[in-house]
């Protein structure tokens, strides 16, 4: 049963005729698909292996741009975060200097005036002195009169004016202004 299973079937039979017929369609099959499908899908292949080889280096080349942008980019702001300090540094010392200078200008202006003010003070004080020795000598004229009844002659006055002056003591008055 199992020899007549196997000789009922014509696949498995060997028949020489067969077998060349499939040889010659199989290679008329094998090298039309060679000539027309194997080299163009071939071809595709290869162009896009070569696309992709290409898409890989370009995103290498970008990469390591993107790495030299980037350190580029932190070397920039590590440059401008200094000068920004030097500037900030600047600044401050401009400041000072210029805080100096307005305190200094201050100053000089302050003693100015306290010297303005203190020349005005003796200045002053001397004409108020000048005025007490000029109404103590026309007191002393008027008194002198009244006690001696008479009136003096121009040097009898000009020498009690200066008697009554010579006895009066203005340093007192002097040494507050000091």
């Amino acid at each position: 049963m199992s020899g007549s299973l196997l000789a009922a079937n014509p696949l498995i039979d060997p028949n020489p005729g067969l077998m060349i017929w499939t040889l010659v369609c199989f290679l008329i099959a094998f090298l039309t698909l060679r000539r027309y499908a194997f080299g163009p899908i071939q071809k595709i292949v290869d162009e896009r292996r070569l696309r992709i080889r290409e898409s890989i280096e370009e995103s290498e080349r970008a990469r390591a741009e993107a790495r030299k942008l980037l350190e580029e980019h932190r070397q920039l702001r590590a440059q401008a975060r200094g000068e920004a300090e030097e500037i900030l540094g600047e600044a401050r010392r401009l400041a000072d200097a210029q805080r100096e200078r307005v305190r200094e200008e201050t100053e000089a202006d302050r003693q100015r005036r306290l010297e303005e003010t203190k020349r005005q003070i003796e200045a002053e004080t001397g004409r108020a002195l000048e005025q007490i020795r000029t109404e103590i000598a026309e007191l002393a004229l008027v008194a002198a009169h009244k006690v001696t009844g008479k009136v003096l002659t121009p040097d009898d006055h000009r020498r009690l004016i200066d008697e009554a002056i010579s006895e009066l003591d203005f340093s007192v008055l002097e040494g507050r202004q000091n």
